[in-house]
């Protein structure tokens, strides 16, 4: 420590202002938390944990940005704490953390940069990332050691700061809708780009957590269906030095700095705290619909990056604590792509991390948690374990083991893929499903093997330890890629707008533009690409697991063919909602309605086991039974053939598992015929024992999907099925 740190850690006084008394407090909880002191008087108790750390001041700010100083003198197992009376809710504050600087050993301990408390409920003000907010010196002469150098510049006019906030929120009128795993249908959004151009949102309200909670955006969430939505990133994040220099935002949000924090950037009442009872009423107002929420999370990595990031929180904190440093302690190790990598195997980084889940659950009303690139936090020492300590917590954790878990099961890092290996009570994101139906109907699936299983829940790779079909989240599309409605009318990404020469985002899109890339104004064209829109949406919504849609896909949404819109914070990424300009578009619409309306009533279409394949009766009929396209049922040499038709049979007549009285679940019995193919298929309607007649429930040939078809078919019979379409029927006779 220097001296001058040495004497402003000690006189706790700024600009000739007296400070406030500072009481030892107590080390939990961690974070800034309204309290009641010994004698009765209300204040805050600030405790912050700090291993390593030599001494910790704490830095109070008035409305002006005056700093206050206040010297944390009990340290109770390296937790830093005092209590401050007096102080309360709209409190600004962080702090400045004293130890070596020897980065070559991971030590970048800097008291010159005002570091944000990872525990910080409320964060006002932008991280615009100017010099002074990194730790060393960025323009070093000498760069192959500039992160070597500390830079004594002083960051807090800089950076934003952590709010005290309320602690006495009341959730006794919150009623959870609590729906299955099994009858669940996600919907991946973002907070402002569903509602930015809302026509039916008021202005002011636009792009915020109110925005998303008001009657015109409920309201399209009911009558489409969804059951959740899965909101991107809303812990407070910051945006990346390299694009806020092109003049672009990290739009998606998978740059968090705050664990605890809702952003600040999507609240329309105010920071210093608004944002906290804004996002809470938004939850209410979606369980009063009977919608879940569920946040996307970023546990894996913070938006310090790597050596060359800014010093924010976490890195000034205890660098060698949070972080997985190399053997080589000066370097980052990075498992994420993004710069570091999370410690989660040090038991303070799992607090953090549980610590967290934990208060958005119980405190801020959440139903669950889809976890970015999890596989880096199932990490032990180096290697992904099914069995690691953060697995292990979130099992027995009473709070979190009852709410909804979804891996992205993939990490940047070597061995990082696993699809298929989360144990349960965990379910998936199953990208095998999403390049399985994306290349069967771009007419590229080398067997229909794998489809076959895709559309059947998955069993090759969920049917181990107890876990269910629902343990697979079905998708077409993300939040990262092409949108449904990009994935037929581009081959090539188009991300020339991001700034990066079009290198960025993935080059496999498994996609087909029908022959004309980008927008056409060819009706033939646009013809196909519905039909093919409409038979990527139906096999979604038909197939056994967990679908999951996202924002804009059930109205055509396109972002011009950028593969990567992870910084268009513009009409790119956010909801057209302009139907009725659009017939093609609303029908589309129509259709993913009618498809959830169906997924909703039909138990067989969400079944909570697999499909066993045997027969379920003298009759021989069985659960699951598939189809070529003669009508005959599949060989074994069938399923190592290319084919643009696929159909199969599900029965409702013995579905596992019993009703809340305990009674048998049965249910209509089904057929559908996937046809890829760019010609008509008379398709041979498979007979007894399967059938004697057919009553046809849907068909995507059609453009107009508001009524159901309903024409009968005897089983026998020969089924006219439209090129690239699906048709489902019914079991009648």
């Amino acid at each position: 420590m220097s001296s001058a740190a040495g004497r402003r850690a000690g006189d706790g006084r700024t600009g000739g202002r007296a400070a406030p008394p500072v009481w030892p407090g107590a080390p939990t909880p961690l974070g800034a938390r309204c309290r009641t002191g010994p004698d009765g008087t209300r204040g805050t108790n600030f405790a912050l944990w700090a291993g390593g750390a030599e001494a910790v001041e704490l830095c109070l700010f008035d409305d002006d940005g005056a700093e206050t100083r206040l010297p944390l003198t009990e340290l109770t197992h390296e937790i830093w704490h005092g209590f401050v009376p007096g102080t309360g809710p709209g409190q600004r504050y962080g702090y400045r953390v004293h130890g070596r600087w020897d980065p070559w050993t991971g030590a970048r301990w800097n008291p010159a940069k005002l570091l944000l408390d990872p525990y910080a409920r409320a964060v006002d003000g932008d991280f615009a990332l100017p010099p002074e907010t990194y730790g060393h010196v960025r323009d070093w002469p000498q760069q192959h050691v500039a992160d070597t150098v500390r830079d004594e510049r002083d960051s807090a006019p800089h950076v934003p700061k952590g709010v005290v906030v309320r602690d006495d929120d009341d959730w006794s009128d919150d009623r959870r809708p609590k729906t299955p795993w099994q009858d669940s249908v996600l919907y991946e959004l973002h907070v402002k780009g569903f509602t930015k151009l809302h026509p039916g949102v008021p202005e002011h309200l636009r792009g915020t957590y109110a925005g998303l909670a008001h009657p015109a955006a409920v309201d399209h969430l009911v009558r489409l269906g969804v059951t959740a939505v899965e909101l991107l990133p809303v812990h407070q994040f910051a945006h990346e030095d390299h694009l806020l220099r092109r003049g672009l935002t990290n739009y998606w949000g998978y740059n968090s700095i705050g664990y605890f924090a809702p952003h600040a950037g999507y609240s329309s009442s105010g920071t210093t705290g608004q944002q906290v009872g804004e996002f809470k009423r938004m939850v209410r107002a979606l369980h009063a619909a009977g919608i879940e929420v569920i946040l996307d999370v970023v546990y894996n990595h913070t938006a310090e990056a790597g050596e060359l990031g800014p010093t924010l929180s976490l890195k000034g904190i205890d660098n060698r604590g949070y972080y997985r440093l190399q053997s080589d302690a000066r370097r980052y190790t990075d498992y994420t792509g993004c710069g570091n990598t999370l410690h989660v195997v040090q038991p303070q980084v799992l607090r953090l991390i549980t610590d967290s889940l934990r208060y958005w659950v119980t405190e801020m009303g959440v139903d669950g948690f889809r976890f970015d690139l999890a596989a880096a936090l199932a990490r032990s020492l180096h290697d992904v374990d099914m069995l690691s300590p953060f697995l292990a917590v979130i099992a027995q954790d009473p709070v979190l083991r009852r709410v909804k878990l979804i891996a992205e099961p993939w990490d940047v890092g070597s061995g990082g893929y696993q699809v298929g290996s989360f144990p349960p009570l965990w379910t998936e994101w199953n990208d095998r499903y999403r390049d399985a139906v994306r290349d069967f109907w771009r007419g590229a699936l080398p067997d229909v093997r794998d489809l076959g299983y895709r559309l059947s829940g998955s069993s090759d790779l969920y049917a181990w330890g107890g876990r269910r079909p629902y343990a697979s989240v079905n998708f077409v599309t993300a939040h990262d890629g092409f949108t449904l409605r990009d994935l037929v009318s581009y081959e090539r990404k188009h991300n020339e707008a991001n700034g990066e020469g079009n290198r960025d985002g993935t080059h496999d899109n498994r996609s087909w533009n029908g022959g004309t890339e980008g927008e056409s104004d060819d009706p033939e064209v646009n013809a196909v690409r519905l039909r093919r829109l409409r038979g990527l949406l139906t096999t979604l919504l038909l197939s056994t697991g967990v679908p999951m849609l996202v924002a804009g896909d059930e109205m055509g949404r396109t972002q011009g063919g950028n593969n990567n819109a992870y910084c268009q914070d513009n009409a790119t990424s956010w909801l057209d909602w302009t139907l009725p300009d659009d017939p093609g578009r609303a029908q589309l619409l129509a259709l993913t309605r009618r498809l959830i309306a169906l997924r909703h009533r039909h138990p067989v279409l969400r079944r909570r086991a697999f499909f066993s394949g045997r027969p379920q009766g003298a009759d021989g009929l069985r659960d699951l039974a598939w189809f070529g396209p003669g009508g005959t049922e599949m060989t074994e040499a069938d399923w190592y053939a290319p084919s643009a038709t696929l159909a199969l049979y599900l029965s409702g007549r013995d579905i596992p598992g019993r009703d809340e009285r305990g009674e048998p679940v049965t249910d209509d019995s089904f057929l559908a015929v996937l046809h890829a193919g760019p010609e008509p298929l008379d398709f041979p309607l498979p007979g007894p024992p399967w059938a004697r007649s057919y009553a046809r429930v849907l068909d995507t040939a059609l453009d107009d999907q508001t009524t159901a078809p309903g024409t009968e078919h005897p089983g026998g019979s020969v089924l006219p099925v439209g090129a690239r379409s699906v048709v489902l029927l019914r079991v009648t006779g």
